[in-house]
């Protein structure tokens, strides 16, 4: 049942999302381009949270190095954009794979802790590497190019946004379902079981943090298609709080969950773009709630046990065979 309500919900998705078009304004469209990146950086963080149980932090660095990367490229050669897209998400992947290595050392609050220096770190070259990022002033993008059509708008960007959103959900889904997927729940569950079961552990955990990274640098791309302007500071721990939120609170190691938070926290931080000292706030006691009441999400799937079937009652002769059995352990105590 819950298959064919998963194939609903993606169906009745994928129809508004084909009228949308002819429908809305721009503002809108901007919107719904945002939240598209906002599910690749959620299904990204999926893989390494919610598939392998790897806390990571540093999920906004490697968006970030996707966007500059993704814009420079753009700002310099003007190569169609899936182009600077792939660059982007190859070179995250490979800062992703480097990053993992401290999960081969590292667990719980300290590979936290690390991947979460890792993330200020960037952030501070983003803020200060002047020559290629223009620091503190901001990194203006030029338009993303096809074959000379350029992008100048979130409309025409729309259906490009899209595609690559709804290509990288496939790959996710069918991740999930895959060998590698089930050696990723197997280490999530247990390193030392995983690794008795065969399971190369650290490798394991290295293509989680590789993939993942990929993910956060292919989101990275797909806001140069439609945005002009990226500022450091919207790189850094509140939008870490902000991907976070969204995977814990839809449910960790749940797909639905992961597109259900970040379409719902997208919005939410749209809502509160006029309140940016409070949204820090407003999301940390959110996740500090959902940690407390509810540890697995709102969308988690959850196993549920079948109760044994009730023993069958024992013919007449056997209960009083039974009886005299119980009786003569009695009287030989």
């Amino acid at each position: 049942m819950s298959n064919k309500i998963d194939r609903l919900l993606l169906a009745l998705m994928a129809v508004a999302l084909a009228a949308l078009p002819f429908l809305a304004s721009g503002y809108v469209i901007y919107v719904v381009n945002l939240l598209m990146v906002f599910v690749v950086l959620a299904l990204g963080l999926h893989l390494v949270i919610g598939e392998t149980g790897q806390f990571a932090l540093s999920h906004a660095a490697f968006y970030g190095v996707g966007i500059y990367t993704a814009g420079l490229i753009n700002n310099l050669w003007h190569p169609p954009f899936f182009i600077s897209i792939i660059a982007g998400g190859l070179l995250a992947a490979a800062l992703g794979y480097l990053i993992g290595a401290l999960a081969l050392r590292m667990r719980d609050i300290y590979l936290a802790l690390s991947t979460f220096a890792f993330g200020e770190a960037m952030q501070w070259v983003f803020l200060n590497w002047q020559s290629v990022t223009n620091g503190s002033n901001g990194f203006r993008i030029s338009p993303a190019t096809l074959f000379g059509y350029e992008l100048v708008s979130d409309l025409k960007a729309y259906p490009f946004v899209v595609l690559i959103a709804a290509l990288l959900l496939w790959a996710t889904i069918a991740l999930s379902r895959s060998q590698l997927g089930s050696a990723f729940r197997a280490v999530r569950e247990s390193d030392v079981a995983a690794q008795a079961m065969g399971v190369n552990v650290n490798a394991i955990k290295r293509t989680a943090f590789t993939l993942s990274a990929a993910y956060a640098g292919i989101a990275g791309g797909m806001y140069t298609t439609f945005a002009s302007f990226i500022h450091p500071e919207s790189l850094g721990f509140q939008t870490t709080i902000l991907i976070l939120t969204m995977v814990v609170v839809g449910g960790i190691g749940s797909v639905r969950g992961a597109i259900a938070g970040a379409l719902a926290f997208g919005l939410i931080s749209e809502l509160l773009r006029q309140a940016l000292s409070f949204q820090e706030i407003i999301y940390g006691v959110i996740l500090m709630g959902f940690m407390m009441f509810a540890p697995k999400g709102l969308f988690a799937g959850r196993a549920h046990r079948r109760a044994p079937p009730p023993a069958a009652p024992l013919p007449a002769a056997s209960r009083s065979d039974a009886g005299a059995a119980k009786a003569t352990q009695r009287s030989a105590a």
